[in-house]
């Protein structure tokens, strides 16, 4: 009876293991990324709808529509310089936009706790420029999946 049960216990375990690990594989980071940083002001859609809009000075943009509005291209690069902060146009004034390459390194202003999962993204040289880096792409990645044709 003791053996019978113990072997339906690993059986579940290890179903449930599984199921964990195929779970973790369907995982948008990206997705996730943009849903905690970006929809408030971007809408969950990325259409320039998030529940923020009204309190902005300028609306935010219409995320869907940047490979149209680039002749059918990505601009990848641009996109990733927006969210990094690093491009900025001065007769525009400031940027209402928050520069995410600041926010997204967890690793500032140490000692507080830091998710392990970051300290796995930072590789050997535990680097935050990395985990910045990594999680800025997988946003880029992401809006690029989500353009209109």
């Amino acid at each position: 009876m003791i053996a019978s049960s113990l072997k339906w216990l690993m059986i579940a375990g290890l179903s449930a293991g599984i199921a964990g690990a195929a779970q973790a594989q369907d995982l948008d980071i990206g997705k996730l990324e943009f849903q905690s940083s970006c929809a408030t002001c971007h809408g969950a859609d990325g259409k320039g709808n998030g529940p923020l809009r009204e309190q902005l000075k300028v609306p935010p943009s219409d995320l869907t529509m940047l490979a149209r509005n680039n002749n059918g291209v990505f601009p990848h690069n641009a996109v990733y310089e927006t969210i990094d902060g690093s491009k900025t146009v001065p007769a525009h004034g400031t940027r209402e936009m928050p520069i995410w390459g600041e926010r997204f390194n967890p690793i500032i202003n140490l000692p507080h706790y830091v998710d392990p999962s970051y300290w796995k993204m930072a590789g050997p040289e535990q680097s935050p420029e990395v985990v910045v880096r990594k999680r800025i792409l997988a946003v880029v990645d992401y809006l690029g999946r989500i353009q209109q044709k």
